[in-house]
């Protein structure tokens, strides 16, 4: 059996502390790599009008139903009464919550009560951000999560 030395305990020592800091600095690299960025330029600005946008969404009484299979993504809007609603300047982010890298903003279009769009997903948690517009001109502005199974 070998003798330990100071040099052997210096060399677990300093290997050890390598170890931490490379994986520290891994984990930093990506974590900054993948940051998607900011909601907003400047949050004190957005929140000024945030309570009367939020009471005017409230009064049109809309849910946003997103789903998926087979490639097809589908979003249902129904009205305080549970009827479908039609909606004007449909915009829509289809993305992970971690990273940009796999956001896209599909093409919707009405299919009978629903709104369609080809969008290949792969398995996992996806992210939906909907931002609409009722016949009035009110803002609906909805972020909902969408699990695609295998």
């Amino acid at each position: 059996m070998a003798e330990l030395t100071g040099k052997h305990v210096f060399a677990i020592t300093a290997s050890a502390f390598a170890v931490i800091i490379g994986v520290n600095v891994l984990l930093a690299v990506k974590a900054v790599s993948t940051f998607p960025g900011l909601e907003v330029d400047n949050s004190y600005v957005a929140s000024q009008g945030f309570n009367s946008r939020k009471a005017a969404q409230e009064a049109l009484g809309w849910t946003m139903t997103p789903g998926y299979d087979s490639g097809r993504m589908t979003l249902a809007f129904h009205g305080r009464d549970g009827l479908p609603v039609a909606v004007e300047d449909l915009q829509v982010l289809v993305g992970r919550t971690t990273e940009a890298s796999d956001d896209t903003f599909p093409a919707f279009t009405r299919d009978g009560d629903l709104y369609a769009a080809e969008v290949p997903l792969h398995k996992g948690k996806w992210m939906v951000k909907v931002t609409a517009r009722s016949a009035d001109g009110t803002l609906f502005e909805q972020r909902s999560e969408l699990y695609v199974r295998g």
